[in-house]
């Protein structure tokens, strides 16, 4: 196929950071297509509002998006506000907890004030699926469920282990790529995005919209993000992630805290490097040219421009480097009061302290902290877990605990 240059760069722009394209070769058919007769993709991203913040796993997906945006596309963005009364069940071994209306809308809005971090919202065609699938009738729906077989649902990788293994399926649960395959009918999309987690759901959204009359959707994955732990995905319950919330401060810090292992992929997928960007920082790393610590300093900097600013992410670096590198306390330090429920005659318990200024979520991980040198008063290890402090010795004097976190006691 005679394709042009700029749309094949465009081409591989979109690979980069890409895990499927399927079926193979119709990407680029598309983009070529769209070039030539003038007409703008419909790349359509579902995401259902199941949580209330975002954080660096769930912006892989948006940048994608973003980047169909950036090269003329018509991003199509859904809230799932209806989907997510049924329930994903993708990469699950059981059923989702149903979320009322008032926590999917609460959700929903603040999922839509960070997206704009990403996208040019002005520019999004933002939808919520309760506007087509909320009216439809019984009919529609037997419709609907006809397009595919409970042998098809059972090809999926949870359904047919949770299968094997005599765990309940609920029939909702099997609504839930139906639903899904709507949406792209519903919109008439032409590319449909998601994580490589969701490859079922956008196949069988293909399967719809062919049951349905038209021309099925293209697919392209993205890989799920692992966290800043290098071991597991992204997520706030491993507490591995990275905010797009987060202050300069500790979203800097914790970009310098990941493997070196994971500084190509997190530009990759991150940062809105191009190919060229990304094979010479491979290059410069693999020669010696670039040192592995400034590279992850750069990456930083450069994810908190993304979301801060320039002016913050250089702050945000010089803090860093006055702490880490050369061993002195931030220039701002936020300033706490020992309540009085943690005193007892005037004395404060060293676990309880940390606890109670929210340094550590339980006592049992206070002791660690402080067993395993972790926690410093005015740069002082503290290594007795057993410890009860006189409150009055400690006023004005800097709490440290682990690499990051600074406190003066009042």
């Amino acid at each position: 196929m005679d394709v042009p240059g700029e749309v094949r760069e465009q081409y591989e722009e979109l690979l980069l950071g890409s895990v499927d394209t399927l079926p193979a070769g119709e990407l680029l058919q598309q983009l070529a297509y769209s070039r030539t007769a003038d007409r703008p993709l419909r790349v359509k991203l579902g995401v259902d509002p199941t949580a209330p913040d975002i954080h660096f796993g769930h912006t892989v997906v948006l940048r994608k998006l973003a980047q169909f945006q950036n090269f003329g596309h018509t991003a199509v963005l859904i809230i799932g506000d209806y989907t997510a009364k049924v329930g994903d069940p993708s990469g699950r071994s059981k059923l989702r907890p149903r979320l009322s209306d008032e926590e999917i809308n609460a959700n929903a809005a603040t999922y839509v004030d960070q997206a704009t971090k990403v996208l040019d919202m002005e520019k999004v065609e933002l939808l919520r699926n309760s506007d087509w699938l909320g009216p439809l009738r019984m009919n529609e729906v037997l419709r609907l469920t006809a397009t595919t077989t409970v042998a098809r649902m059972l090809e999926r990788d949870d359904f047919s282990r949770r299968y094997v293994a005599n765990e309940p399926i609920s029939m909702l649960e099997f609504m839930y790529p139906l639903l899904q395959g709507y949406d792209s009918v519903a919109v008439r999309a032409d590319i449909e995005l998601g994580g490589t987690d969701q490859k079922f759901n956008l196949l069988m959204g293909r399967t719809i919209m062919e049951a349905y009359g038209l021309s099925p959707q293209t697919i392209l994955t993205v890989p799920l993000l692992l966290g800043t732990d290098g071991e597991q995905k992204m997520s706030k319950s491993y507490g591995n992630y990275v905010g797009v919330n987060d202050s300069p401060d500790e979203m800097f810090g914790k970009v310098m805290s990941i493997p070196d292992t994971l500084m190509v992929t997190y530009t990759e997928l991150l940062s809105g490097a191009t190919k060229r960007e990304v094979e010479n920082l491979e290059r410069s790393l693999r020669d010696g040219s670039l040192h592995p610590a400034q590279a992850k300093r750069n990456l930083a900097e450069r994810l908190v421009t993304l979301y801060h600013g320039a002016a913050a992410a250089a702050a945000a670096r010089s803090g860093f480097d006055r702490v880490f590198k050369e061993k002195e306390c931030p220039e701002v330090i936020q300033e706490v009061g020992i309540s009085a429920d943690m005193l007892r005659d005037g004395r404060v318990w060293l676990p309880r302290l940390l606890t109670g200024l929210g340094l550590a979520g339980s006592n049992g991980e206070a002791r660690r902290l402080i067993e395993q040198g972790g926690v410093k008063i005015d740069d002082v290890v503290q290594g007795d877990a057993s410890a009860e402090l006189e409150a009055g010795s400690l006023h004005g004097a800097v709490l440290q605990v682990g690499k990051r976190k600074f406190l003066r006691i009042s």
